[in-house]
């Protein structure tokens, strides 16, 4: 007897990161992604977490692309006794070896810095999730297979890649698994994106898996030339304040995105010909790779834009440090969304001066600082630290590798019919609800489904998923900002709420009124816990 084709959510269900998910069939397994979880503290804490599966019993992996929210997950998972392989694109190959290894470096530093800090003294150490030398074991058990050409990463289980327009290698997934038809979006690209052709892959499937992470938002369709204009614009006017134009950056695609139009820039002479500092090793191995791959890539101009003479690729911690001297500069460094790496460095520098730019080009995540800074806080707090923000703050919406919400729409058209359900995920809660309204009324499938994380789907060809299990309570709860977010919010404006009370005595009433509150809920749990048996 054949058991029944099972879909399970582990991550990116409700959130855009975590993206892994679990087909299961005749007591094989095989995971479409293991990514990280970025964003509010809560919801990293899901990277600790025990996985919900057994890691050595996954058959196998197929990786859409190497961003670390579909990745960053699988040197614990090797680590914890997967021992299958990782298909995917031969560039996502190649970015691995970068991806991954940097994710460890950043695991064992930033867990060495946060024990630390004063304020975690005489706490328990924190451990890394994995190790550099995890990640250099994951990365060894990828498998680059040919886009469009079909192979079996299981037994009973076949696939193909097709285009997905997001990322250098990244790939929509088509699955066969029994007489079951499936499609994983993976992440899509919009249309004419720099780099690439537009998303590709076959129409008619039983169940679609579509992203969802601009499902809410329709941007305007800009030319490359009408998107160098922006920049352009953003660029003089952060030269003019006489401070440094920061940009943080995901190191793989949008800083090269980035470097395209700066040296069309300069070289038009349509900007001053200032240093432009990539301080992202990571960033700069990720340009390496594009190099290697140039000869495909559209846009190009016939050169090798990525050794302009204006860009400055930093690796020294030192030469990083030096930055901190500089005026009238462009450093662009990563993380994306402000959670890592060296960008926060150059924020703790830049976000008090009233002449430096935080120009934004990337999507910012509930929880995220880039977020918390884009939506206007007054004050952050970074590694313990209150900071001002006085600094201008600027976004260009037009270099996203996502398609906006008529993009996704005219993807899921093209894939129909669709005979049994159509899946959002990979969204936050505003964006799937969006898509999923229009979905609805454009009556692109009979079934369409916003799963939560833990939820289990039984798959037929033909009929609409059943939920065969549902979302898991822990997970639910760490979507979207958390507790520690209000706590940021609060302690840095808690000092500046007390100073403007007039007097002494009404501000320490204030402060014990606080303390009172916090003893209330201390009762309450010694009460709790003395009812426990």
């Amino acid at each position: 007897m054949t058991d029944d084709l099972t879909l399970a959510f582990h991550g990116a269900a409700r959130t855009v990161t975590g993206s892994c998910m679990e087909f299961r069939q005749d007591g094989r397994r095989l995971l479409v992604d293991c990514g990280l979880f970025q964003g509010s503290r809560t919801l990293e804490t899901l990277n600790r977490t025990a996985f919900p599966f057994d890691a050595a019993e996954v058959d196998a992996a197929i990786l859409t692309h190497a961003h670390i929210d579909h990745c960053g997950l699988l040197p614990r998972l090797v680590a914890e006794g997967f021992a299958g392989e990782l298909w995917c694109t031969a560039p996502t190959a190649d970015l691995l070896e970068f991806m991954l290894a940097d994710a460890g470096r950043i695991q064992e530093s930033d867990t060495a810095r946060r024990n630390r800090r004063k304020d975690r003294a005489g706490q328990p150490e924190i451990v890394p999730i994995y190790t550099e030398q995890d990640a250099i074991a994951a990365w060894r058990r990828a498998r680059p297979v040919e886009p469009e050409s079909w192979f079996e990463p299981v037994p009973g289980f076949r696939a193909r890649l097709w285009n997905a327009g997001h990322i250098l290698g990244s790939a929509s997934v088509e699955l066969e698994i029994g007489d079951v038809h499936l499609l994983c979006s993976g992440d899509l690209g919009p249309e004419h994106k720099a780099f690439y052709p537009d998303p590709a892959s076959p129409a008619g499937f039983d169940h679609v898996i579509c992203e969802s992470t601009y499902g809410d938002r329709k941007r305007a369709h800009l030319t490359l030339a009408e998107r160098r204009a922006l920049l352009e614009r953003e660029i003089r006017d952060a030269l003019v304040r006489g401070g440094n134009l920061i940009i943080p950056v995901f190191a793989l695609e949008r800083t090269q995105e980035l470097l395209l139009d700066f040296a069309a820039l300069i070289d038009e002479s349509r900007i001053p010909s200032v240093p432009v500092f990539i301080d992202s090793p990571l960033a700069n191995r990720a340009t390496s790779v594009f190099a290697k791959y140039a000869g495909s890539l559209e846009d190009m101009g016939g050169a090798n834009v990525f050794r302009h003479a204006a860009f400055h690729f930093v690796n020294d911690v030192a030469e990083s440090i030096r930055l901190n001297s500089v005026s009238g500069a462009v450093i662009m460094a990563a993380s994306g969304m402000c959670e890592g790496g060296r960008v926060r460095h150059h924020l703790r520098h830049n976000l008090s001066r009233q002449d430096s730019t935080i120009l934004f080009v990337g999507f910012q995540a509930q929880g995220s600082l880039g977020r918390v800074i884009l939506e206007g806080a007054k004050r952050v707090r970074m590694s313990g630290e209150d900071i001002a923000v006085r600094a201008q703050i600027r976004r260009i919406d037009s270099y996203s590798a996502h398609a906006d919400r008529d993009g996704l729409l005219a993807w899921i058209e093209a894939r129909r019919p669709i005979g049994g359900s159509l899946f959002l995920s990979h969204g936050e809660t505003t964006a799937i609800d969006s898509l999923r309204r229009i979905a609805r009324s454009r009556d692109l499938s009979a079934s369409i489904v916003a799963p939560e994380m833990g939820e289990v789907f039984r798959l037929s060809a033909g009929t609409p998923a059943a939920r065969t299990k549902t979302a898991d309570p822990e997970r639910r709860q760490a979507v979207g900002r958390d507790w520690q977010n209000s706590y940021a919010d609060f302690a840095t404006s808690l000092k500046r709420e007390l100073a403007e009370i007039q007097d002494s005595n009404s501000r320490q009433r204030a402060i014990d009124d606080m303390r009172a509150v916090l003893e209330s809920y201390k009762k309450v749990r010694e009460k709790r816990a003395a009812r426990r048996p």
